[in-house]
């Protein structure tokens, strides 16, 4: 395998990184990296104390040079949690820079200082590491911990490269173009496709540090030429755009605009296509798989192929995708309605779980491949349409299988709801009930519960309709701004 990062001697110049004031050229990003690979080489895991900014960069830069595994931690982790990261992984040490403040956990390992510069001679020549092998261990990313204790997934050098191969692919990615995004940088959609992404092909990132309208507008504006976000931000992006003319300008002129860790509801499709003529692009991955799927825009670069907002794609080049029915035997059916469970294989996936062969062994089928747990169903194109995790949005009610976010979709058309999740509750006579949390536009005047099942009744069909509805404030959220139902359900 050729080097993850060939830009790093071959456009020296070139910017590669752009944190607010902090900006680093492929060539000061070689020698960051190199000096401080020098001084890790051979440390087993490293943690790596992962702020948005540019030192995270270098440090993970810096252990793939290495080939060392980097294990990135979320500043924002509960100290719990964090314990449990750090106890089974078992970090050599820690890279942080010499101002950060380490919390109980990491605070006792040993440390070393992320520099922006190598600390060298200016102009001496810093030797380039050994290229590791293409099954080399790369990060150690932790699950979010939905169903027990957060696991450590192994992810290959292989799986990085092919992931990110497959999206340029996919999406047209070359070194001219310019990513702008705000998310956080412990986990993949954030750290390898946001960072790894851009330095693999050579182009640069641009890091707002935090997500405002005001900052993409500007960055989207100049240089920027793509944007990935999370439904979050895209839903303040298409609530900004009916009064934000320079926004409207900014996001037309994008080349792409990416959103994922989510299903985006198709209210926020709609308005910003109708807005500014762009399409906002799904794909879909976890962290065990990296990408799976994703929707390509059309040779006109504006429309999406296939051209139905909602679905998140077809499979990548290189990843096999199947859906299997309950007892696993593989679904034929493609007609856009058969629910199954998501299956893939392919050279993006994860090696297993740190230390837990069993949980490794069950988390594929005896013929190699991967249960994602995620439900969707397929139309004939291959495209993809999710309807939730298998755990938590998949509701039995009545015969049926109904998946959560076509009812959330549903509900969110309603001009008194400005966000909804489902769920299902046990039912004595239909197994499952639907139930929809809602937060209402106008908490004084929220629509009641029969208005919104007869609105659902109406757009998809009777039995998908909520028999209960609950109001809330807000809706519990992760740091990506996923919802968070267990938290709903408790």
């Amino acid at each position: 395998m050729s080097s993850l990062f060939p830009a790093l001697r071959e456009s020296p110049d070139r910017t590669a990184l752009r944190f607010g004031p902090d900006v680093l050229t492929y060539g000061e990003l070689d020698a960051a990296s190199a000096a401080l690979a020098e001084k890790i080489a051979g440390a087993g895991r490293v943690a790596v104390w992962a702020t948005p900014s540019p030192h995270t960069a270098v440090a993970v830069v810096a252990a793939l040079r290495a080939g060392v595994p980097a294990v990135p931690l979320n500043p924002r982790t509960g100290t719990r949690e964090l314990a449990h990261i750090l106890g089974d992984s078992s970090p050599a040490l820690v890279l942080a820079t010499s101002g950060d403040v380490l919390p109980e956990g990491p605070d006792t390992l040993p440390r070393v200082d992320v520099s922006l510069t190598t600390g060298a001679t200016p102009g001496a020549a810093v030797p380039a590491p050994e290229e590791p092998g293409p099954e080399t261990a790369a990060l150690v990313v932790y699950t979010s911990g939905t169903t027990g204790p957060p696991k450590g997934a192994v992810i290959p050098r292989r799986a990085v490269a092919h992931t990110l191969d497959a999206l340029a692919g996919a999406w047209g990615w070359t070194a001219d173009d310019v990513l702008v995004h705000a998310l956080p940088l412990f986990h993949v959609h954030g750290l390898v496709l946001g960072v790894l992404g851009p330095l693999r092909r050579g182009g640069a990132v641009h890091h707002l540090g935090r997500f405002d309208v005001t900052a993409v507008a500007r960055e989207l504006a100049g240089p920027g030429t793509m944007l990935f976000g999370v439904p979050t931000m895209y839903h303040r992006l298409a609530e900004a755009v009916a009064d934000d003319r320079e926004l409207v300008s900014a996001l037309s002129g994008a080349r792409l605009l990416v959103s994922g860790s989510a299903p985006l509801p198709l209210r926020d499709h709609q308005r910003i296509a109708e807005a500014t003529g762009r399409h906002v692009v799904e794909r879909y991955g976890m962290t065990e798989t990296l990408m799976n799927t994703s929707v390509r825009l059309a040779d006109d670069g504006r429309s999406l192929s296939p051209a139905r907002p909602g679905t998140v794609g077809p499979a990548l080049d290189g990843v096999e995708l199947r859906l299997v029915d309950e007892a696993g035997a593989p679904l034929e059916a493609r007609d856009g309605e058969t629910v199954g469970e998501v299956e893939v294989r392919g050279l993006s996936l994860f090696t297993g779980y740190l230390d837990r062969p069993e949980a490794t062994a069950a988390a594929f089928t005896p013929d190699g491949w991967f249960r994602t747990g995620d439900m969707a169903t397929t139309d004939a194109a291959g495209a993809v349409t999710l309807v939730g995790r298998k755990s938590t949005d998949l509701v039995k009610s009545g015969g049926y299988k109904i998946g959560a976010g076509e009812i959330e979709n549903a509900l969110l058309e309603h001009p008194g709801v400005a966000e909804a999740a489902v769920t299902g509750e046990p039912d004595p006579d239909l197994g499952e009930r639907v139930v929809a949390w809602v937060v209402p536009r106008d908490a004084a005047s929220p629509p009641g519960e029969r208005e919104l099942a007869e609105h659902v009744s109406a757009l998809l069909a009777p039995h998908k309709r909520p028999r209960r509805v609950r109001y809330l404030d807000a809706l519990p959220r992760n740091d990506m701004g996923k919802i968070l139902k267990r938290a709903l359900d408790a």
